[in-house]
């Protein structure tokens, strides 16, 4: 990719904040990973047939809560996660990368027998909601931001949080953020590695489809610090929504949105059937929800809230959801971060039946030609998409990757089906090579926009913060 020119300016961290770095004396200078790694993996796809069964009923999970010490320079588990250093290989010595060549099952599915895994719970009742007006509105200027500045990493060695020695969360990406209580934000990650983890990408052991954690944290000036995690053994997080973790078949579910409604807590997520295929795309089976009653640390992922990828071109794969007003408000993309953003809307009490949602297409919100008919919204191309209400402002905020530019831009908008704004970019590759993401924080205000990014080259997260202009 080619870096575009970067219409802002790049601020100064604010003195005493050791940005980038963590928060012990024995933590290094601010440093993001070396591009040029040093160990490289790669994966070789090697075709096998695989005898599926019907999948069974989830089991249910184990969950175990640890009070870990207030001090997140103090290990709370170095039997866990401390382990003897091996000694630097040929190519480390050389300073070149050690080529790893890792062979990886691609199957090929044929039914088999298996458990009967039960009856499936009937769908929702069949409704037919309206075709009502909703023209767009006038678009509004694009946003200007007078700095944008890197405030802290969030995850793995180094960071703030410490979340390799507390949770055994060394590598991971994304930081999808909500207000899942008042007070309290959740963030879900997408694939997670412990022991073992080297960059670039999640390359390691004790791989988790997806981990997640709560802050109460309201200075988010120099940093942002996680309370908890949901976990299901000593210094460990859990995977909360599970994958069959078979290439081809479905390799692992990743989380794209968040939201509470009441005591529901909410996600739609992916379920990813490979990565395999050329830049910038991947393929799912079927964007869909999952909700939880107790406060997140368990998860149900609806077998009927589901858009199902047919022929790998359907949109909805990749949702960011809101609730406004009456109603959730669910914008989305294709199975790849090059397709235009569209948009559908459901009535609160209705978010798990399909059939209640209706598209915008052309002014209109109507459920006829469901979600293959939905009028874009955004124009391609547009990847990991994250929305906002700023009630403050009385706008709509949209973050997402955009590949054309090589950044993270920021649009706004009066109305949720726009217009939306001409783009704004936030980050570029010039100033975090391999970024992606882009997920802003709900307690931004009109000034103070926060949001998290992921870098390919170190796969972890960190915390961003952009000035926008009066």
């Amino acid at each position: 990719m080619t870096c575009v020119d970067h219409p802002i300016s790049a601020a100064l961290p604010e003195p005493g904040l050791a940005t980038g770095s963590g928060p012990c004396a024995s933590d290094p200078a601010p440093a993001h990973e070396d591009l040029v790694p040093e160990t490289v993996e790669v994966p070789i796809p090697i075709p096998v047939i695989t005898v599926l069964p019907p999948q069974p009923p989830e089991s249910a999970p184990t969950r175990v809560r640890t009070e870990l010490p207030a001090d997140p320079c103090v290990d709370p588990c170095p039997d866990l996660t401390n382990g003897p250093t091996p000694p630097p290989g040929l190519a480390e010595q050389l300073g070149i990368p050690e080529i790893l060549l890792s062979p990886q099952p691609f199957h090929f599915a044929v039914p088999g027998p298996g458990p009967d895994p039960g009856a499936a719970p009937p769908p929702p009742p069949r409704v037919e909601p309206p075709t009502e007006s909703a023209p767009g509105s006038p678009a509004p200027p694009a946003p200007r931001f007078t700095s944008v500045r890197e405030v802290a990493k969030l995850t793995g060695a180094n960071s703030v949080n410490r979340t390799d020695k507390r949770w055994q969360v060394d590598g991971t990406d994304l930081g999808i953020m909500w207000e899942s209580a008042p007070g309290q934000i959740a963030t879900a990650f997408g694939d997670t590695v412990g022991r073992g983890f080297h960059p670039p990408g999640g390359m390691g052991g004790d791989w988790r489809s997806n981990v997640l954690a709560f802050s109460t944290d309201r200075d988010l000036s120099d940093g942002m610090t996680y309370d908890s995690m949901v976990t299901d053994s000593r210094c460990h997080a859990a995977e909360v929504l599970s994958s069959r973790k078979l290439d081809n078949v479905e390799i692992t579910t990743i989380p794209t949105s968040g939201f509470a409604l009441g005591e529901r807590q909410y996600l739609s997520y992916m379920s990813m059937r490979t990565w395999h295929g050329v830049p910038g795309t991947f393929f799912t089976n079927y964007g869909g929800i999952a909700y939880s009653d107790d406060q997140g640390q368990t998860w149900t992922k609806d077998p009927h809230a589901r858009w199902d990828n047919i022929f790998g071109l359907a949109n909805f794969q990749v949702s960011a959801m809101v609730p406004h007003g009456d109603h959730v408000y669910m914008f989305g993309t294709p199975n790849t971060r090059l397709g235009s953003v569209g948009l559908a809307r459901v009535a609160k009490d209705q978010i798990l039946n399909t059939t209640a949602y209706q598209y915008w297409v052309d002014g209109t919100w109507t459920p006829v030609g469901g979600f293959a008919a939905a009028t874009p919204i955004v124009d391609a191309p547009a990847g990991e998409l994250s929305v906002r209400y700023d009630a403050d402002r009385g706008v709509w905020q949209m973050s997402y990757l955009d590949t054309a530019k090589a950044a993270i831009v920021v649009r706004e908008s009066n109305s949720p089906q726009g217009g939306w704004s001409q783009s704004t970019p936030t980050v570029t590759i010039a100033d975090h090579a391999e970024l992606y993401g882009g997920f802003i924080h709900p307690w931004s205000t009109g000034r103070d926009l926060y949001f998290t990014i992921s870098t390919w080259s170190d796969y972890n997260v960190y915390l961003m913060h952009a000035t926008r202009a009066e």
